[in-house]
């Protein structure tokens, strides 16, 4: 069973739309955008596809980390305000060492880097937030998750890639329930590594690279109806374990049909950390 709150009136399924890419050879990037505006991609064809989602409160499969690549948790926190960036550093970055150590069994974990979105365009501006996400992705490739380890620990970086390590990620509302463009996660099980295709990520002082997905009818995608502050998305992005466990996901945002009239904008924190073993 999920450990969330409560089951919702939503049903056990839904239909939406998830934006994937087209393999057309066409070479794929994003410029990213300084906080308050929007990326830019440049190049790639995106391929809507109608799919089911599966609703995360009704399964009575228990989600894991390593087959699965995510686990919805019950997750409280200290944080008054998502806002304050010193707070988020002093408080919020702990809680989620913590949390990713007792998800992962990971030994040692470094937050690295967070990110507030918003879909909505005057609170983007005005707080210099993100954009929501609204195409299926993979935040690390092959090659840039071991570069991140480079980058972030460059004096140790030798010896910790030796070992095995993953790159796992925290998702959550900030303030209200998601009423609009929740996050989707796909099972890990049912991604196959010809779904992706590599896409720069263009900084103003670094190039990095993710995962663009196409599109598979095996996917099986799953949300969180009416997510809280309270809940907690777990999903892993690279593994260097190449035993059979998940090594990635692949997550978006979507139009959710069930959405109410006037629907509040959604507002999240990401973040990302460095999982050593």
């Amino acid at each position: 069973m999920v450990e969330v709150i409560e089951r919702e009136t939503v049903g056990e399924t839904i239909e939406a739309t998830v934006n994937y890419v087209l393999d057309n050879g066409e070479k794929l990037f994003t410029q990213t955008a300084t906080p308050g505006a929007t990326d830019t991609r440049t190049g790639g064809t995106l391929d809507p596809h109608r799919v089911t989602i599966h609703n995360a409160r009704r399964s009575t499969e228990p989600f894991a980390l390593d087959r699965h690549g995510f686990r919805f948790v019950r997750h409280d926190t200290k944080v008054a305000d998502f806002f304050d960036d010193d707070e988020i550093r002093r408080v919020y970055y702990p809680e989620m060492e913590a949390l990713v150590k007792a998800e992962s069994g990971a030994s040692r974990v470094v937050v690295f880097d967070h990110t507030l979105r918003t879909a909505d365009d005057d609170q983007r501006e005005a707080r210099k937030i993100r954009e929501v996400v609204r195409r299926a992705h993979n935040d690390y490739t092959e090659w840039s998750g071991p570069q991140r380890v480079r980058d972030l620990v460059p004096q140790e970086a030798d010896a910790l890639l030796q070992r095995r390590f993953a790159i796992v990620q925290v998702w959550r509302p900030i303030r209200h329930p998601v009423e609009s463009f929740p996050l989707g996660i796909c099972d890990a099980r049912s991604i196959s590594f010809d779904d992706f295709l590599i896409s720069e990520r263009r900084y103003p002082n670094r190039i990095g690279q993710t995962y663009a997905v196409t599109y598979n009818p095996a996917h099986r995608w799953y949300w969180l109806p009416r997510m809280r502050r309270e809940e907690a998305l777990v999903f892993k992005v690279y593994d260097s374990e190449k035993d059979g466990r998940a090594r990635w996901s692949a997550h978006t945002a979507f139009e959710d049909p069930t959405s109410p009239p006037n629907a509040r904008p959604r507002e999240s924190i990401e973040i990302r950390t460095l999982a050593f073993f």
